[in-house]
């Protein structure tokens, strides 16, 4: 069976979300299935930066519908983009919907993107999801058969780091600067806590309402112990995550949550929110809030400032919960779906 990929999403000098799921699942495929010819596939102006690959079993392609320079028994899209079948089984993975259900994007941008789902959906075989939360929107929001859905979750690395023998006092927050992940709402409820804290706010600052979020963080009576550190390296985030006493993620939807697995990781006590897929990726290992209410985040976080016990009790639980994904289980999880297609 030859295999062929949407690499498109993997090529980012600034890797994340779907950026890293994309690399994890290529590169693991490819790692643990040698027997199988794989081809990973770009869109024209991501394919003149791309490197041979280190696999002899991968080949790169140009894609370019509709008349690809490729062959596949299937076709698998990383990012819920397919617009014309490109072998005769396709699958997609879709990663979440938010775009269609809250006002997080510009509604030029929430048409083209409701277009492109229903289209990758009508053309897909079977769809992968990255969590039950989006299972449920594929179906409702899309029509698509529940049955022809299939939920791999996304997984995490063990630290390469070891974490700081003491802990600063910090509470973390990764993700990019948008209305989506509710950054000015965590703003308000850092002002509640005591002297002494800080918040490090790491991510891009960019993306839609950013212009106002950083004009909250300008105004904040907190300013100066609040830090944007912009995009940062994998490096530089296992060390934010080793330093940071309190992880903060009260973002109004997601379809998975990564940051979240990622700060279990590194035995650091996590706030989220109490809805959309976050639930269900954090399981009892977190105190779960309304992110809709900054009182209800300002008291989570209080909660865990003056309770050493509880930190202590939800970075066990955190680092417990983490075993369940791994990138290994993703990788293994989504060559069953290939397999199930084919026969």
């Amino acid at each position: 069976m030859r295999i062929a990929l949407d690499a498109t999403y993997s090529v980012d000098p600034q890797p994340s979300g779907i950026a890293i799921y994309s690399r994890e699942i290529l590169c693991g495929l490819a790692a643990a299935h040698p027997e199988v010819p794989f081809v990973h596939c770009y869109r024209p102006k991501q394919f003149r930066r791309v490197r041979s690959s280190p696999f002899p079993n991968v080949r790169r392609r140009l894609l370019q519908p509709p008349l690809p320079t490729f062959r596949a028994d299937l076709f698998h899209a990383l990012n819920q983009r397919l617009d014309t079948r490109l072998a005769a089984r396709t699958i997609t993975t879709f990663h979440d919907l938010f775009v269609m259900t809250g006002v997080y994007s510009s509604p030029e941008f929430r048409s083209r993107f409701a277009e492109h789902a229903r289209r990758a959906a009508g053309n897909s075989d079977l769809i992968i999801t990255v969590s039950e939360f989006t299972a449920n929107q594929v179906s409702s929001l899309l029509g698509f058969d529940r049955s022809r859905i299939r939920v791999v979750p996304h997984g995490v690395h063990a630290p390469q780091v070891a974490p700081s023998a003491k802990r600063e006092k910090s509470i973390l927050f990764v993700g990019a600067l948008q209305v989506r992940k509710n950054v000015a709402a965590l703003v308000e409820a850092f002002e509640e806590l005591p002297e002494g804290w800080r918040l490090v706010l790491a991510g891009a600052p960019a993306g839609y309402g950013s212009a106002d979020i950083l004009k909250r963080i300008e105004q904040s009576r907190c300013r100066e112990r609040i830090e944007v550190t912009g995009y940062v390296s994998p490096e530089q985030l296992q060390q934010l995550y080793g330093q940071a006493s309190i992880f903060a993620f009260p973002s109004l939807d997601e379809g998975f949550g990564i940051p979240v697995l990622e700060a279990m990781a590194y035995g650091v006590p996590v706030v989220t929110s109490n809805g959309s897929a976050l639930v269900e990726v954090a399981g009892d290992a977190a105190l779960l809030i309304n992110p809709r209410s900054k009182d209800q985040i300002a008291g989570a976080l209080l909660r865990l400032i003056g309770n050493p016990d509880l930190c202590a009790e939800l970075a066990d639980r955190g680092r417990r919960r983490v075993k369940e994904f791994s990138w290994e289980r993703s990788v293994r999880e989504t060559f069953k779906v290939y397999s199930e297609l084919a026969s």
